[in-house]
C-alpha cells in the first residue's frame, strides 16, 4: 500500500506527459531514479529536489589545495571553441550552464531555476535564478544568456557547439522575454531541447553579452571559483568565489598543473604532488591494489564508433556491413580491452543508460559462420579488403588491432592507418579529412545524456559528422519523429524502429559504452565529474590523518 500511495501522491504534477513516466515506473520499466531525472527533463526541479536528489550535503570543514593534473589544453582556453578535456575541467572551476547534467540525479537547475515546454515541444521557456553574478560583479540577465546561445549558433564565432545546434536552434532563435526569462524557439519540435542547454553541451557556458574571446585574460564567469592566476603550458589556480550564488566552495584553492604525457602525472600522483588526476585503462592497472589511490567511475554513453562508409566499396553493400559487425565479440573486448569498465554495444547510440532505449530489441554477438555466409550472398566467398583509417589516441589502436584480428577469421582483410589525432581530424569538414572521408574509421565521441546528438551528427544525412556518408530517408524520418514524441512510451516505440533499422543498414558499429573514471587520492573526499570532463572540486575536503 506504501508504493500505491507514493504513485498516487506524485500523480498530476505535470498533465499526462508525466502520468505516463509514472505509470512506466509502477509497472517496473523505470526505476525509481530514472523517474526523477525524467521529472527535472519535464521541468519538476521541485519535485526532484524534495526527493533528495541535489539537496543533501554533507558537512565538513573548509580549508585546503585541491592539486589536480590535466593533459595540456590544445588551444587557448575559450568557452566557445573549447573541444578538449583539460580545458573543460579548467573552465568547470570558473563556469556554469543554465542546467547541469549530473551523472548520478540527471538534469539539476544551476543559472535556470525552471523550464517548461510548449505543447508541441519547438518552444522551450527558462526562468533564470535571481541574484547571480560574474565574476567582476555584474549581474546575470536574460540578456547574457541571449547573447551566449547567439554566440554558440553563429556561423562567423569559431563555436565548436555548431554541429550539436544544427537542425535544432538556429541564429535568433534564443529570445529575451523579461530579465529573467529566456525563449528558445526551435527549428523543429524537440522533447529533449534541455539536455542542450545544460552541460551536455559543453561550450554552452553563460558568458557576459559582450564576450570579446579574451577568457583567458580573466576567466569571468559566474562559478564557485575565480582566477587566481593562469600561466599557458604550465596551470592555473583558483580561488574561492565569496561571491557565489549557492554554497560556498569548502576548498580555499584549485590547483592545476597541466602535463604533457600521462606518465609524468602519474609519477607525480605516486610522489604525493597531486590529488586527482584522469584515469585510462593502463593507469587503472598500475594502481590497483595501492590504498593510497581510488578510482572513482561513472557509467556513460562515451563509445569509440565504428563507420562503414556506405557510399564506397565494399561497405555499398550491406550485407559487408553486417559480416563486418557479426565478426567481433563484444563481451571479449569489454572483458579485455576495457577491464570490464563498459557495458555491451549494440550498433545504435542508444546506450542501455538512456531510458528511452528499448531493451527488446536483440543484442547482435559474434557468428562468424553467418559474417562468411553474408558475404559470400554479397557476392565476395573470399573475403574483402580495406583500410582502417583511425586516431593514435586512448586505446583506439589497440581496438582497431581486435577488429583486424576478429575480421580476418571471416575473411575480411584489414590494414591499419593509425594517425596522430591531428591528422585524423584534418579540417574536420568534408573532402579535407580522414575521419570524415576514410571508407572505415574509428572515432571516439564522448558523453552525452541523451543520444539526440548522435542520432543527428553522427547518421542524419545531412549530419555534419556523418563519416559514414549514411543516407537513409526512412532513417532521417523516425528521427523527425523521435524528436517529437514527448513521453517515453512513445519515445521508445520509435527508439525500438530506430535500433532495428540501424541493426538492418549497419552504417556505424558500437561494440561499447565505456564508463569514464578519475584517479583520486585516498585522502581526498567529494570530487565529482560528469562523463564528458567537468572536474567539480567545490564539495571536496580532505582525509585528516
Amino acid at each position: 500500500m506504501t508504493k500505491r500511495r507514493d504513485i498516487d501522491a506524485v500523480r498530476n504534477l505535470s498533465g499526462d506527459i508525466w502520468n505516463v513516466a509514472v505509470d512506466e515506473y509502477q509497472g517496473g520499466f523505470l526505476k525509481r531514479r530514472d523517474l526523477l531525472k525524467y521529472a527535472a527533463l519535464l521541468g519538476l526541479t521541485g519535485f526532484a529536489a524534495s526527493q533528495g536528489l541535489g539537496g543533501a550535503r554533507a558537512a565538513t570543514a573548509a580549508g585546503g589545495t585541491v592539486r589536480v593534473g590535466l593533459g595540456q589544453p590544445t588551444k587557448a582556453i575559450d568557452p566557445v571553441s573549447v573541444t578538449d578535456p583539460a580545458s573543460i575541467g579548467v573552465i568547470s572551476q570558473v563556469g556554469e550552464y543554465l542546467i547541469l547534467d549530473d551523472p548520478k540525479d540527471g538534469l539539476q537547475p544551476k543559472l535556470a531555476l525552471s523550464w517548461e515546454a510548449n505543447e508541441t515541444a519547438s518552444r522551450w521557456t527558462f526562468k533564470l535564478r535571481p541574484g547571480v553574478k560574474f565574476h567582476d560583479r555584474r549581474a546575470v540577465t536574460a540578456r547574457d544568456v541571449v547573447a551566449s546561445f547567439e554566440r554558440l549558433v553563429d556561423p562567423a564565432s569559431g563555436s565548436s557547439a555548431l554541429s550539436a545546434y544544427k537542425g535544432i536552434l538556429s541564429k535568433g532563435g534564443a529570445k529575451l522575454v523579461d530579465d529573467e526569462t529566456v525563449a528558445f524557439d526551435l527549428d523543429g519540435p524537440n522533447s529533449n531541447f534541455p539536455f542542450y542547454v545544460s552541460s551536455d553541451v559543453y561550450n554552452a557556458v553563460i558568458l557576459p553579452a559582450d564576450y570579446a574571446g579574451d577568457f583567458e585574460k580573466n576567466f569571468n564567469g559566474t562559478g564557485p571559483f575565480k582566477l587566481e592566476s593562469f600561466r599557458p603550458k604550465q596551470g592555473a589556480s583558483f580561488v574561492r568565489n565569496e561571491d557565489y550564488w549557492g554554497d560556498k566552495a569548502l576548498p580555499d584553492r584549485v590547483e592545476i598543473k597541466f602535463f604533457d604525457d600521462e606518465q609524468a602525472q602519474v609519477l607525480a600522483l605516486q610522489a604525493g604532488q597531486l590529488d586527482v588526476i584522469p584515469s585510462t585503462t593502463r593507469l587503472e592497472l598500475a594502481i590497483e591494489g595501492n590504498p593510497n589511490f581510488k578510482l572513482l567511475s561513472v557509467q556513460a554513453s562515451s563509445h569509440d564508433q565504428v563507420h562503414l562508409r556506405t557510399d564506397q566499396a565494399p561497405f555499398t553493400d550491406k550485407r559487408v556491413r553486417r559480416a563486418l559487425a557479426l565478426t567481433l565479440d563484444r563481451e571479449a573486448i569489454v572483458k579485455g580491452l576495457l577491464k570490464g569498465r563498459a557495458i555491451v554495444g549494440n550498433d545504435t547510440p542508444f546506450a542501455p543508460i538512456f531510458p528511452s532505449a528499448d531493451p527488446s530489441v536483440p543484442q547482435r554477438k559474434q557468428d562468424i559462420a553467418e559474417a562468411k555466409r553474408l558475404l559470400g550472398e554479397a557476392g565476395v566467398p573470399n573475403g574483402v579488403e580495406v583500410t582502417l583509417t583511425t586516431e593514435r589516441a586512448y586505446d583506439i589502436p589497440d581496438y582497431a588491432v581486435i577488429i583486424q584480428n576478429f575480421a580476418r577469421k571471416a575473411g575480411i582483410d584489414i590494414k591499419l592507418n593509425v594517425l596522430p589525432q591531428d591528422a585524423y581530424y584534418g579540417s574536420a569538414t568534408f573532402g579535407s579529412s580522414p575521419w570524415l572521408d576514410s571508407v572505415l574509421g574509428i572515432t571516439d565521441y564522448g558523453h552525452r545524456g541523451t543520444p539526440d546528438i548522435f542520432l543527428n551528427a553522427t547518421l542524419k544525412s545531412s549530419g555534419a559528422w556523418n563519416a559514414a556518408h549514411f543516407n537513409n530517408p526512412a532513417y532521417d524520418a523516425l528521427l523527425l519523429d523521435y524528436s517529437k514524441a514527448r513521453d517515453l512510451q512513445a519515445q521508445r516505440l520509435v527508439a525500438g524502429k530506430i535500433q532495428t533499422l540501424l541493426l538492418d543498414e549497419t552504417p556505424a558499429i558500437i561494440s561499447y559504452f565505456s564508463q569514464y573514471s578519475q584517479v583520486v587520492s585516498s585522502k581526498v573526499e567529494g570530487v565529482r565529474f560528469t562523463a564528458i570532463s567537468h572536474l567539480l572540486l567545490d564539495r571536496v575536503s580532505f582525509v585528516q590523518a
